[in-house]
């Protein structure tokens, strides 16, 4: 005879979330995507506000190394 677990599994620990990333100096690219990350918070769209933050952490930049 089979036995099935019918405990609770461990809790699951999340971490916080990020820091909106800040944006490169004089870069309409970021400066867009700041604009999009702030209109999605303001109508409740997390996701939206989430995907620009990582476009933002992604957008290549000459002071990051990237070029």
């Amino acid at each position: 005879m089979s036995r099935t677990k019918t405990t609770m599994s461990s809790p699951v620990y999340l971490s916080l979330p990020l820091n909106p990333p800040d944006p490169a100096p004089g870069c309409g690219v970021c400066t867009a995507l700041v604009a999009q990350h702030q209109a999605a918070r303001d109508r409740g769209d997390l996701s939206a506000a989430t995907d620009a933050d990582v476009e933002i952490r992604n957008h290549p930049h000459r002071t990051r190394g990237n070029w």
